[in-house]
């Protein structure tokens, strides 16, 4: 045991349903605390995975805008069709 004034070296875990001299609502309250703490640890959880989340669909989606105006530049298709109508207005 400790003397009196003495700090312990690290904080004790209790467990309110076997802890004496806890009261109902004090239990009830050290409940919602943890619950409380256990739910802002998820929600920064979850906050890392949302963004890893929106960047990759965000890349995906730029990557295949960007694939999509490269590829249209690429086909010639049209302007040859276009070439050889002329020459056969041009032949008639």
């Amino acid at each position: 045991p400790r003397e009196p004034g003495e700090a312990a070296a690290v904080a004790r875990r209790i467990d309110p349903a076997r802890e004496p001299g806890l009261s109902p609502e004090q239990r009830r309250l050290m409940a919602q605390l943890e619950y409380a703490q256990h739910q802002r640890a998820l929600q920064r959880r979850l906050r890392g995975r949302n963004l890893l989340l929106g960047l990759s669909i965000g890349a995906a989606t730029l990557g295949i805008y960007g694939y999509t105006f490269y590829s249209v530049s690429q086909e010639r298709f049209l302007d040859e069709l276009e070439q050889e109508a002329e020459a056969a207005r041009a032949r008639a």
